[in-house]
């Protein structure tokens, strides 16, 4: 009996103190977070306003494998929405809404969590800087019970955490990206260049096949198919999380009636792989001679040649020819890829 009096003297002296602190504590919250990102706005914006991009990068979705997402048309700026839910866990689930946009400038988003009423406002401005974009996210809490207010004490931090989390999944996906592209647009053709480059982890196959009229490019085709189907469907990866396909072989083979090759397609770290025909292969980063080619498969022997031809008259030791795909490989009568042959000392 005197400990049930005690336990319950230590209740009611927890329950004064919490009332009396929740007093200096505000029933919601605002507060503003700025970050910096080094892609342009035109880049930056439509992984903002898409709400399929924005789930990709975001990290409270991003991270949870249990998250389950519904879109709603427009599925783009003003009008667009979208609901969640945790397969696990019945307790997380919500609504997100744009309800305004002026495009390139503003949007603003209302999160609804669970059954509550009250929403999360959260207002982003995109300022754009030269090639970089601050983006600006102003975040109004609900407002929160008295006997739930304790919460506003560590809203801001996860908000932080999430968002620094975010941001750095959004530079990596925009790297992804934008990279391609501009790399596409500086490429110069027929020209012999030296290269450094980082090394790659890929995700491919090992084929030995016939060097007969255009069996060669025949059996590229399939084994693409093959890797790339593997990379997208049992993976799940999207376009954005793999690099251009690469077959690595012996950079004089071309003559031979025979060729083995490995054709793999860049992945940023290893997982687990169920099928037995796939394994990983890296390329150690080095200095290469390389060439882009666009033309028929056949006539990049030319191009292989020079690339030897230099190597021979520069006395340098050669390691196995890489043909980047920079066009998917569907047409032998029309490739665009980059050779790059590793030399050393």
């Amino acid at each position: 009996m005197r400990w049930l009096k005690f336990g319950i003297i230590i209740v009611l002296f927890f329950g004064v103190v919490y009332a009396v602190s929740m007093t200096f504590v505000d029933e919601n919250k605002s507060f503003t977070i700025e970050k910096e990102i080094n892609y342009p706005i035109d880049k930056v914006y439509p992984q903002f306003s898409n709400l399929q991009n924005f789930t990709r990068w975001n990290a409270f979705f991003s991270e949870n494998k249990n998250m389950t997402v519904q879109y709603y048309t427009p599925y783009e700026g003003k009008g667009s929405a979208m609901s969640y839910r945790d397969k696990k866990d019945n307790d997380i689930f919500g609504d997100l809404f744009i309800r305004y946009e002026n495009p390139e400038k503003t949007l603003k988003l209302q999160l609804f969590e669970g059954q509550k009423n009250m929403p999360y406002a959260i207002d982003l401005k995109f300022v754009p800087q030269n090639d970089k974009t601050k983006v600006i996210w102003f975040i109004h809490t609900p407002k929160q019970t008295f006997f739930k207010r304790s919460l506003n004490l560590i809203s801001e931090d996860f908000w932080v955490n999430n968002i620094d989390q975010s941001m750095k999944n959004l530079y990596q996906i925009l790297g992804n990206k934008v990279d391609k592209e501009m790399q596409r647009e500086s490429i110069k053709f027929d020209s012999l260049m030296v290269e450094n480059e980082e090394s790659q982890l890929l995700l491919g196959i090992n084929v030995t096949t016939k060097n007969v009229k255009d069996a060669l490019f025949k059996n590229i085709v399939v084994n693409h198919n093959k890797v790339s189907n593997y990379i997208k469907m049992d993976l799940g990866k999207r376009e954005d999380e793999y690099g251009e396909p690469v077959l690595i072989t012996d950079a004089d083979n071309f003559k031979d009636k025979e060729v083995s090759y490995f054709y793999g397609i860049p992945v940023s770290k290893k997982e687990g792989i169920t099928d037995n025909n796939f394994s990983f292969r890296t390329i150690n980063s080095s200095t290469y001679y390389v060439i882009f080619y666009d033309g028929n498969y056949a006539g990049r022997v030319k191009a292989i040649q020079q690339l030897l031809t230099k190597a021979k008259k520069d006395t340098m030791r050669i390691g196995d020819l890489q043909q980047t795909f920079l066009e998917e490989p569907t047409s032998d009568s029309k490739t665009v890829m980059k050779l790059s042959l590793p030399v050393y000392k």
